[in-house]
């Protein structure tokens, strides 16, 4: 074959050529799966290499790019990209041109894992450091993402739930590296809420993928939720989701607006209790009320039975007794039934024949006078002398 044959070109044409040959040949825009290794950041452009193993190619995302980003990776972080490829024609070097990159499960479950594990260690993911919710919070805070649909169902569970407990929304970013942003809105209402008379926090966020829940798996943020002044719950993703924050928090709800109810009374059970220990109350004042009156009724019984009057009545009734009595004992009394009191003339009464001698003068006592007679014969029953 003779050289006349051959096209010919320049370095720049067939860098061009390829170039032109690799955009016809590919999408312009593609999904590539693969593991992340030495990530760098230069002049605030992000660069790293793909490897799924057995080959890598190089990967950029360019720093304006990087700003819009919910996910920065690091190195050994299993990844899914969205890119394209970038041919530098003056070098012929071939590149992927990063345009949005995403964390695959089980990156987010080995950060899960070894994130939850530190924290297991250190003991800020135990049952014994959950502190019970307020029963009737004046104030509860919301962090989440303002708007959204959780943040409006949470609103709106709150107002049919208890309207009295007053909301305070604090927006904050939910996905992509946000931890600063999240920590400094933590940090700023651990300084306030005593003033703003907050007695809990619930951190919510609305469904998604799990892999756009990795950052409620940072350990900055676990760490700040665990060590908060006052009782936190989460309300993040979906109930199958569980995340770090999940764990360290004193109760995580399955939903935002569980996580709501879970704080607030419920207006129609707290209306029903009412209800219930109003009947209660009636009914303990109707026992307290009948007890007073039986009490009262018995007091006065009392009373009346120990008036002066009736005391005096009593007394002259057993002073009656007692004069009737003494009246039945007195010798009057036996004397005007025909009784006598014999004496000797010792003035002693004779109760027995014994005490009488012959010729012995004796006086007989009778209701009118005293007789004076001597002792002639004394006979006693069934004996004569």
């Amino acid at each position: 074959m003779s050289s006349e044959s051959l096209p010919q070109y320049s370095i720049s044409e067939l860098n061009a050529s390829i170039g032109k040959l690799l955009e016809r040949g590919f999408a312009p825009r593609f999904l590539l799966q693969g593991t992340v290794s030495s990530p760098q950041l230069k002049k605030g452009h992000l660069w790293l290499t793909l490897s799924d193993g057995e080959s890598s190619i190089g990967a950029v995302v360019w720093s304006s790019q990087l700003r819009k980003l919910h996910f920065q990776p690091s190195d050994g972080d299993g990844v899914i990209v969205v890119g394209k490829l970038n041919f530098w024609q003056a070098r012929a070097t071939l590149s992927i041109h990063v345009l949005d990159i995403r964390p695959t499960l089980s990156t987010v479950f080995r950060q899960f894992e070894l994130v939850k594990a530190l924290l297991i260690k250190e003991g800020l993911i135990q049952d014994s450091r959950r502190r019970a919710l307020p029963q009737y919070p004046r104030a509860i805070a919301i962090l989440t993402s303002v708007p959204s649909s959780a943040l409006a169902d949470m609103l709106r569970t709150a107002k049919e739930c208890w309207p009295l407990t007053r909301l305070i929304i604090i927006p904050i970013p939910v996905q992509g590296p946000v931890v600063k942003a999240i920590k400094a809105a933590l940090n700023n209402l651990a300084i306030h809420y005593q003033e703003l008379f907050v007695e809990a926090v619930v951190i919510a966020r609305g469904g998604g993928n799990r892999e756009d829940l990795i950052v409620f798996d940072e350990e900055e943020l676990c760490r700040e939720l665990a060590h908060f002044p006052i009782p936190v719950v989460t309300g993040i993703g979906h109930e199958d989701d569980l995340t770090v924050s999940d764990l360290v928090a004193d109760y995580r709800a399955a939903t935002p607006t569980a996580a709501i109810v879970s704080l607030l009374p419920n207006l129609e059970s707290v209306r029903f209790q009412l209800l219930q220990k109003t009947q209660k109350l009636d009914d303990q004042c109707s026992i307290l009320i009948n007890n007073a009156h039986r009490k009262l009724f018995e007091l006065k019984s009392i009373l009346e039975k120990y008036t002066p009057l009736r005391l005096v009545q009593i007394q002259k009734e057993l002073l009656d007794q007692k004069i009737q009595l003494l009246k039945a004992l007195s010798p009057d009394f036996w004397f005007k039934r025909g009784f006598a009191i014999l004496k000797n003339d010792k003035g002693e009464t004779i109760r027995t024949i014994d005490q009488v001698k012959l010729s012995e003068p004796l006086a007989i006592a009778i209701v009118d006078g005293e007789i004076t007679v001597v002792a002639e014969k004394i006979k006693r029953f069934g004996a004569e002398s």
